[in-house]
């Protein structure tokens, strides 16, 4: 039998880009549900129409979002197997969702992480600045709990399950670190396959700008020492 698999897609002014994410999801997910982050532009109309079940989330954060599609699936009658977190704005393949999913359904992987490796990167699509916090943060990691992560993509799998017993929390920036931290601590089982990277449709929120590159990088090293010393 075939696993339930869900996909929640964070959303801020993604109306460029949504469409073709959405479009580009495999047939195997049951529904996906992208949650509109204080957008602006029409991002809720364009996902709409692809299909998509769309929610709002006025709290302005990746972890709000991400939290929003999360409890939209608690109320649901259906619960899934498997959610998968992918960004709205076109820069994950989202038809490698079943690469993704893969160890999970054939080899009982708990966590599957789609890492951005180089060789498979298009040139300009990770800045500097995202590609030092991604090594500085993995390698913390690897220091304090002996993991494997070389990635903090935001292209991920996991059981429905394992996800609800990691109790998350974080509402910006910490979310993927968050997760693999708990994941971590957990003793959940994970693995990373390659993914191919594209430069995104529009300008990003975080990585596109001095503030938000400073703010995600405190995040993400604070929940890294908080974890090292729990």
């Amino acid at each position: 039998m075939n696993p339930l698999i869900k996909v929640i897609i964070p959303a801020y002014n993604e109306q460029d880009s949504i469409a073709h994410v959405i479009n580009d999801i495999p047939s195997i997910v049951s529904e996906v549900i992208v949650i509109s982050n204080n957008s602006t532009d029409n991002t809720e109309i364009n996902a709409k129409n692809a299909g998509a079940t769309v929610l709002s989330e006025n709290r302005k954060g990746y972890g709000y979002a991400c939290l929003k599609g999360m409890e939209y699936i608690s109320i649901k009658k259906e619960k899934p197997d498997i959610v998968v977190f992918l960004d709205g704005d076109y820069s994950d393949y989202p038809e490698q969702l079943t690469e993704l999913v893969a160890p999970i359904m054939n080899d009982n992987i708990d966590f599957v992480i789609g890492a951005r490796v180089q060789r498979l990167r298009e040139k300009g699509s990770m800045t500097p600045q995202q590609v030092f916090g991604n090594w500085l943060a993995t390698t913390l990691m690897k220091l304090f709990f002996g993991a494997k992560f070389t990635d903090l993509g935001p292209f991920r799998a996991i059981k429905y399950d394992k996800l609800l017993a990691l109790n998350m929390e974080d509402k910006t920036y910490g979310w993927t670190v968050e997760m693999q931290l708990k994941a971590l601590k957990q003793k959940l089982t994970y693995t990373e396959i390659p993914m191919k990277y594209r430069n995104r449709i529009g300008v990003s929120k975080v990585s596109g700008t001095v503030k938000g590159s400073i703010l995600a990088g405190i995040k993400i090293l604070g929940w890294i020492f908080k974890y090292s010393f729990k």
